[in-house]
């Protein structure tokens, strides 16, 4: 019989190291719990203490469950930045430079974490952008917290910048070059910056995806099903070999409500699951804009009198709006919660996306397009109404509305992802675009149908035998193989 610590040595000791983003730190998190699922493996988040503060609750729980995951913090780079102001959700926008001067110093550390604990793998964010002697020894596999259609997209896109750059007219639409599936085409307004203007990004794009091909191998949170042309093409040209493994939100149970939230009391709790409860299956429109969100004053007066206009339903979640939300008398049009009433709920702060999303009333998901809100939506068989506002977010409304048909666009006028050429879309346009959605017979009934096919798909991914359960147990039996051998060599010297 083995000793306690003969056992544990012989387990697989994981690493993960996400990117300063709570877009980033979540499914990874997540990921880390289903590595904890698995007999004989051990995962360690590595986190600043802020950053872990939000997963605190998660991992507990999961403790609680039998499949403990491991915290190990290291201190956050000094940048100038106040305490406990570690990640993109908790700064403003004239700050992100700050964080991207942490990407670059975190790896010093990092290297000191490897080297004195000695895991038999690492998992790290792909913006993290380290030089292979960093992981001497160790597999190191890199982690996608976006799917194969918009980091192919934007890696082709990437390839042909300086033309890009050349194009005057931001509405004037850019193909994207080599790529799988359906032509698909974004105005140049709609791009992510760096592909249409010098950013720190754009230099090192061409570093990171070299360093991702000298990698062991990528893990991503999609699912072969959602985006298979995409996958596929992924596997043959961008990596030695990857391993879709999601939707990774669907690893939660009853724990959906605390996902991420860090512990956060949001008025009351589960106030929003208990009113949703009062509502008729499908009747609810759900607004969230991500945690990176930076409205106007006038966008969201016209966000609340779109809404009014729209006669349905809706829970609006102003996550990442806290100044905002906290200034409501500049932008709430007079007497406006009290018209809405009992048919419209307003939550400040965080809010259980996940089972918000997985609850029977929502019946349409007004959403940003970040990659882990459509993926939740898609895994709960929400439709989605789409306002992308940054980063990729128009990029996966392509996929959204082009390619999967589960949503429409809110808003057909000139877009962009630059904060000074933002326009107002009208309160009038958004009620229209809701309203229109929601009934019966119109334009969602199509998107209904689709997004009910891919929950399906999404549930059936992640069980035995689904695509992603193979490869997320394919990816811990290589890792586990190579412990083995790695032993069996030591021992052979």
């Amino acid at each position: 019989m083995a000793s306690a610590t003969e056992e544990e040595a012989s387990k697989l000791r994981v690493f993960f190291i996400p990117f300063f983003a709570p877009g980033h730190i979540i499914p990874m998190t997540d990921l880390a719990r289903l590595f904890a699922a698995r007999p004989g493996v051990e995962p360690t988040m590595v986190l600043t203490p802020a950053n872990a503060a939000r997963i605190r609750p998660t991992l507990d729980r999961s403790a609680a469950d039998g499949h403990p995951v491991r915290l190990l913090l290291y201190p956050f780079p000094s940048v100038g930045l106040p305490p406990g102001v570690e990640n993109l959700a908790t700064i403003t926008p004239s700050e992100v430079s700050r964080v991207s001067e942490a990407v670059a110093l975190a790896p010093d550390t990092h290297d000191q974490l490897l080297r004195h604990h000695r895991p038999d793998a690492v998992i790290v964010d792909f913006y993290f952008r380290w030089t292979t002697t960093i992981a001497a020894g160790i597999p190191r596999i890199i982690f996608h917290a976006i799917g194969g259609f918009p980091y192919l997209a934007m890696n082709n896109l990437h390839k042909i910048r300086y033309k890009i750059r050349e194009v005057e007219n931001g509405s004037e639409p850019i193909a994207v070059p080599d790529f799988p599936g359906p032509s698909i085409k974004i105005p140049k307004s709609e791009l992510p910056d760096f592909l249409h203007s010098p950013k720190p990004l754009t230099e090192k794009w061409d570093r990171l995806t070299e360093l991702q091909m000298e990698s062991y191998g990528v893990v991503a949170n999609t699912f072969h099903e959602l985006e298979p042309e995409y996958c596929d093409h992924f596997r043959k040209v961008d990596c030695k070999r990857a391993w879709f493994v999601g939707p990774v939100a669907l690893s939660y149970g009853e724990g959906a409500a605390e996902r991420g939230g860090g512990g956060t009391v949001v008025e009351g709790g589960n106030r929003c699951l208990k009113w949703l409860d009062t509502k008729g299956e499908g009747s609810v429109v759900f607004v969230c804009f991500g945690s990176w969100c930076h409205f106007t004053a006038e966008q969201l007066r016209e966000i609340a009198v779109g809404l009014e206009a729209s006669g349905k339903a809706f829970l609006w979640a102003m996550r990442g709006t806290t100044e905002d939300a906290a200034k409501t008398e500049e932008w709430m049009p007079e007497g406006w919660e009290e018209r809405v009433g009992e048919w419209g709920l307003v939550v400040r702060g965080w809010a259980p996306q996940v089972a918000i999303l997985e609850h029977k009333a929502v019946g349409a998901f007004l959403t940003h397009c970040g990659w882990n809100s459509v993926l939740e939506a898609a895994a709960a068989g929400v439709p989605m109404l789409t306002w992308p506002l940054v980063f990729e977010q128009f990029i996966n409304e392509r996929l959204v509305v082009e390619v999967m048909g589960v949503g429409k666009r809110v808003w057909d006028g000139f877009r962009s992802t630059l904060a000074e050429e933002k326009v107002v879309v009208p309160g009038e346009a958004i009620g229209r675009a809701v309203s229109g959605f929601m009934e019966p017979g119109a334009d969602g009934e199509s998107a209904r149908r689709r997004a009910k096919e891919y929950a399906a798909m999404a549930r059936a991914a992640v069980v035995e035998g689904g695509s992603a359960h193979r490869d997320l147990c394919g990816l811990i039996d290589e890792l586990v193989a190579k412990k083995k051998d790695r032993k069996k060599a030591v021992q052979g010297r």
